[in-house]
């Protein structure tokens, strides 16, 4: 006679099913699930509930089910370094590592609070390890140290070439740190304001007569001038750290926007940013890059990201917490003032304010528009960030002048020039607020120390690097107390955590 299965047992085994059932359809497929009533709206939904779902959309692992991953390989389209068709480790179809394929989620990488408590503080949002730098479209990683020089361009080189050892591994990819997103609304509002200056200056430059000289001035930061050539024509070659690399392969307009997002500066806002980190780190393909119900990448998934989780997700970058600075005692004043004297100021602007302190989000985005399309607009008062007092604007104290400077040969990357025009040795300006708790530093994580970076530095911080080394110890000691009252914010996003 069959003995009857306990009652208990069976329930165990239905939860198990349920949680094996819930882990195959993992990541997004299950974020849509727990949507019981019914999906908010990005532009009506309580900012809380989308802030929520996009904090799910960041940290939630994607999978298989989700079109994580490129589609089955295709040698007749070759090994290619863009999202689509890529090779993977050992063919096993996921991972990569180099060139992307290199996560499953946007918090694996960015996962570090505080780099100064015992342990770290790990949380949501913040800066990766050297173990998490994303190693971009390199043809060559040189770990035997075979090349004598170091070498740009290496496909058809001389097979017979000598085994020599250098000490330099040989590489001409980019490698870029992961940086926190604390604080991002207020730099994409900045970003857009700025972006609107400079597009109403291009239209006064436009209507001057021939040979008049518009200076770019915006928010304290000066981007070169345009010269007028009459019937309507500029010359743009006076342009500085804005727009594209190649300012002549643009339009004027292209030309005069503000990227403060990546190190590089390619990006105007955080949702422009995410757009690309989808496909290359996951090989996740967003709608609203390459359309509706197409499957792109050949991986069998359409829709792989909606234009509305896109905004769920946009809205939670832009109102993560703000980083805060301690109380300055008399050691961390007399180093703020060495800061402000030996030029560092000059690109770490300590505040920029905004005029208004309503932040448009759009969809479509337009790069030279950013009043165009808005669905939503979000109030940076409420996620941090302090008031003008007697104005309609915030204070963002990210010590930065979101431009992009020369830095020098010492931190000149050795990415292909002919693949994307990047310029190796130009950077966007690191923004410093939360810089005492998050090492490593500069775009590659390369320096361990706040005196390493700043060691670092060349071109045209040269003349400040320079000071700053030529201060007494005492000097430098109080500058670098001053620079470790920037700090993160303590509990960022946990009151999202259920």
């Amino acid at each position: 006679m069959r003995r009857a299965v306990p009652v208990a047992v069976l329930a165990l085994v239905a939860m198990l099913a349920a949680a094996a059932a819930m882990a195959e359809t993992s990541g997004l497929q299950l974020i849509r699930s727990k949507s019981h009533s019914g999906t908010p709206s990005p532009a009506t939904g309580r900012l809380d509930d989308i802030r929520r779902l996009g904090m799910l959309i960041f940290s939630t692992p994607f999978t298989k089910a989700d079109g994580h991953g490129d589609g089955p390989f295709d040698p007749a389209k070759g090994p290619n370094f863009l999202p689509g068709n890529r090779p993977t480790l050992q063919g096993n179809g996921t991972v990569l590592r180099v060139n992307g394929l290199d996560a499953q989620s946007c918090n694996e990488c960015h996962t570090i609070v505080k780099n100064t408590t015992q342990p770290p503080t790990l949380g949501i949002a913040g800066v990766g390890g050297m173990v998490q730098d994303a190693i971009i479209m390199p043809s060559l990683i040189d770990v035997a140290d075979s090349f004598e020089t170091r070498m740009v361009y290496v496909p058809g080189h001389d097979p017979d070439l000598p085994m020599v050892t250098d000490g330099v591994a040989d590489f001409n990819g980019r490698l870029a740190n992961p940086p926190f997103l604390f604080g991002g609304g207020g730099i994409e509002m900045l970003a857009k304001e700025m972006t609107q200056d400079l597009q109403a200056l291009l239209v006064q430059a436009r209507n001057a007569p021939a040979g008049t000289v518009t200076s770019l001035d915006t928010h304290g930061t000066n981007f070169g001038y345009l010269v007028s050539s009459g019937g309507g024509n500029v010359d743009m070659s006076h342009v500085q750290g804005t727009g594209p690399e190649h300012i002549a392969s643009v339009s004027p307009e292209e030309a005069l926007v503000v990227r403060p997002f990546g190190r590089k500066g390619d990006n105007f806002s955080m949702r422009d940013f995410d757009r690309g980190a989808m496909q290359f780190h996951f090989g996740i393909q967003p709608v609203e890059v390459v359309g509706e119900n197409v499957d792109a990448d050949g991986d069998g998934v359409a829709n792989e990201v909606t234009v509305d989780e896109m905004s769920f997700l946009h809205i939670f970058d832009v109102t993560n917490p703000v980083p805060h600075v301690d109380s300055l005692d008399q050691s961390a004043l007399a180093g703020f003032q060495t800061f402000q004297s030996i030029g560092c100021a000059n690109c770490h602007h300590p505040v920029l304010k905004t005029r208004g302190h309503l932040l448009p989000l759009a969809t479509p985005e337009v790069s030279t528009n950013p009043t165009a399309n808005v669905y939503r607009q979000i109030d940076l008062a409420k996620v941090g960030f302090p008031r003008v007092p007697g104005e309609d604007g915030v204070y963002v104290p990210c010590f930065a002048d979101l431009k992009r400077h020369d830095m020098g040969p010492r931190l000149a990357e050795s990415f292909e020039s002919d693949r994307r025009g990047l310029n190796n040795s130009v950077f966007t300006t690191a923004r410093l607020w939360g810089i005492a708790d998050t090492a490593p530093y500069l775009h590659d994580g390369r320096a361990t120390t706040l005196t390493e970076a700043i060691d670092f530095h060349g071109g045209e911080a040269q003349a400040a690097r320079d000071a700053f080394m030529a201060l007494s110890q005492a000097q430098q000691n109080n500058l670098l107390h001053f620079l470790g009252k920037l700090r993160t914010p303590d509990r960022p996003n946990q009151e999202l955590v259920k």
